[in-house]
């Protein structure tokens, strides 16, 4: 019975010790790593104009709200079809309108609303200020989201560089505080990223440059009509994990 304890007794001890031994392997063969952010910072040009086009058609019953709608919205549809711009349908509403009556003091039913609304975009913000000009004005008609933006087609590849220099900046900062151990940042281990893009969006009242400010303006770059807007911000950030040496 005794031998048999000692038995249990050193294999136990030897299982321990070899434990102990793998562990310190371990330890040694871990890499050294260090973690840093690496952040690139640049703009875009906005090559984008927009605007929203709305047709809302009011009726006693919703059959009528609707043919009203789709009709109006076809004839603006196929004129569009002959200009520079690309269409996307962005609303479809149909709806019982009301409003309050003040000397009633009730809510008094009108009809059966119905809103369709597309996104008409273009490349020269010149098409978007013809467009703002013909529909200005017409029934039930409302010109509403004027804004200018980065295409992706634009975007992608300052979004790509913006992002290898990112990395980059992520490694120069390793490298410098591996400096003080007298080591260099090897190979990256691991890496996270994250990207904004703000457009910045400004007022209707900033965005469209009257004749008369035109006529008045000491600024030669002022046209009239030109709609003004700041390019897009973009900006990456990389959370990465380097092995020192």
């Amino acid at each position: 019975m005794k031998k048999t304890v000692i038995w249990i007794g050193t294999v136990i001890g030897a299982a321990a010790v070899m434990s102990l031994v793998f562990d310190a392997m371990r330890t040694t063969d871990a890499p050294k790593t260090i973690s840093v952010v690496g952040e690139c910072l640049t703009s875009a040009p906005k090559d984008k104009t927009a605007i929203t086009l709305r047709v809302a058609a009011l009726a006693q019953n919703a059959a009528d709200s609707m043919r009203d709608a789709t009709a109006q919205m076809a004839d603006i549809v196929n004129y569009l079809k002959t200009q520079p711009v690309e269409i996307q349908t962005k609303q479809f509403n149909s709806y019982e309108k009301s409003e309050w009556n003040r000397e009633l003091q009730k809510s008094e039913i009108l009809g059966i609303e119905t809103t369709i609304a597309v996104e008409v975009s273009a490349d020269n913000t010149t098409t978007i200020e013809n467009l703002l000009a013909k529909f200005a004005g017409q029934k039930n008609v409302f010109s509403e989201d004027l804004r200018m933006y980065t295409s992706a087609k634009v975007l992608k590849p300052i979004m790509e560089e913006c992002m290898s220099l990112a990395v980059e900046n992520a490694r120069t900062r390793a490298n410098a505080l591996a400096a003080g151990d007298s080591k260099t940042a090897g190979k990256m281990l691991a890496v996270s990223y994250g990207t904004n893009t703000a457009y910045n969006p400004q007022p209707a009242y900033n965005l469209m440059r009257s004749k008369v400010a035109m006529a008045t303006s000491a600024n030669a770059d002022v046209a009239a009509g030109t709609i003004v807007a700041k390019d897009t911000d973009v900006s990456v950030t990389v959370n990465a994990i380097f092995e020192i040496k």
